[in-house]
């Protein structure tokens, strides 16, 4: 721990940045394997043999009947909100990617916030029964950081209340609840397949249902309303997964576990590297759930430590290490929902200033963990100098 911080003008620890989402790839040889027979069918799109298996292995992975794989999972949340007919107003969580709210807003139906749960850092139940109005049709939780939500509380207000419920389950997959994997709650669950989730196919993502006639108005919708060749029956969009997607995705799908327990690894990693550390407290994996652990998550304690979440953050971007504070500022602060305010959300916006995500996956080996905690350590240990900078930085 002898090297000076590069906050205080040293050499950044790492020569290249180290990111929250670098891509795993998986086994390469076999998707170049993959790629070529996509090249040898001439078949890039359209319901190709690989967006088939793609879509059955996800749909066995995850328990499911039905699965559609979709072009990303915004368009995938849109084509579940149009084809539940969801108007009027649904209830959502502010911590949340963006997308969340958006699809609902260019559905023509208004996001409306309801606080999270002090220890979940997912929707509270409590919150969303508060927040229902008799223009209220859906509730949309997300399975933050693929920590599953209350879905039985979910269940009986959306029984009791006659309202739609689906899920963002971007970062959920692999993630169960009781023994039952997450995908298998609500109306609809949506996955990302995005290239910073731990199983990617570039961009993509997939819609997870149930229900036969639902699935089937979703698949119309997904490609331009066809019934047929030529028979269009509906109105649609293109929403389709093409081949080479679906080839990644199948060879990641396929490394799952090994990503998953290098995820794991670093987890736990980060938590004896943090260990005594008075100011940040790793964000704990419920025993009785199994997580996707798809992101490392903490929380800081300026009180407890002497550092902000943005101390840190600068103390670690200065050494090439980019942390990131998701999902700040909060969909509730940004352009259009802002306008729409106030928004009663003290536990949101409490948590939106002090978590923090840290670089995992299958780009990082126990030496980067370690070194990332030695960073943090130091960080630590020289409050007054890291303050007394970014104090002179914002004067």
């Amino acid at each position: 721990m002898s090297k000076e911080l590069a906050l205080f003008g040293a050499q950044p620890e790492f020569d290249s940045p180290l990111h929250v989402g670098q891509p795993n790839l998986g086994d390469r040889s076999r998707l170049q394997m993959r790629f070529d027979d996509i090249l040898d069918r001439a078949w890039y799109s359209n319901n190709g043999i690989h967006l088939q298996r793609f879509e059955e292995a996800v749909a066995d992975f995850c328990q499911v009947p039905y699965v559609l794989a979709v072009t990303n999972a915004t368009l995938g949340l849109q084509i579940a909100v149009r084809a539940l007919g969801l108007t009027g107003e649904v209830i959502v969580p502010s911590l949340t990617f963006v997308a969340t709210a958006h699809c609902l807003e260019w559905e023509g139906v208004r996001p409306v916030f309801a606080d999270i749960g002090p220890g979940t850092h997912n929707l509270d139940p409590q919150a969303v029964e508060r927040a229902i109005t008799p223009q209220t049709s859906g509730i949309l939780p997300v399975h933050l950081w693929g920590r599953p939500c209350a879905v039985e509380a979910f269940e009986d207000l959306a029984r009791r209340h006659g309202l739609h419920l689906l899920y963002d389950a971007a970062h959920a997959l692999g993630s169960s609840h009781a023994g039952t994997p997450i995908g298998n709650f609500g109306e609809a669950s949506i996955l990302s397949f995005h290239a910073t989730k731990m199983v990617n196919s570039f961009e993509g993502g997939a819609i997870l249902l149930r229900d036969e006639a639902l699935a089937e108005e979703c698949r119309l919708l997904r490609n331009f309303g066809f019934a047929g060749k030529d028979r269009v029956i509906s109105v649609g969009t293109n929403a389709k997964m093409h081949e080479f997607s679906a080839a990644m995705g199948l060879t990641s799908l396929e490394a799952f576990a090994t990503f998953a327990e290098v995820n794991q690894n670093h987890y736990y990693q980060y938590c004896e590297e943090f260990a005594g550390l008075p100011g940040l407290k790793m964000v704990e994996m419920d025993p009785l759930e199994v997580p996707s652990m798809h992101y490392v998550v903490a929380i800081v304690d300026p009180a407890a430590g002497g550092l902000t979440r943005d101390d840190l953050l600068a103390v670690l971007e200065a050494e090439n290490v980019l942390a990131r504070r998701y999902f700040y500022p909060g969909c509730h602060r940004m352009a259009p929902y802002a306008d729409r305010g106030p928004w009663d959300l003290p536990v949101t916006e409490d948590l939106l200033e002090r978590v923090i995500q840290f670089p995992t996956g299958t780009a990082l080996d126990s030496g980067h963990v370690h070194r990332i905690g030695q960073i943090v350590r130091k960080a630590f240990a020289q409050v007054d100098r890291v303050r007394a900078w970014r104090q002179r930085l914002e004067e």
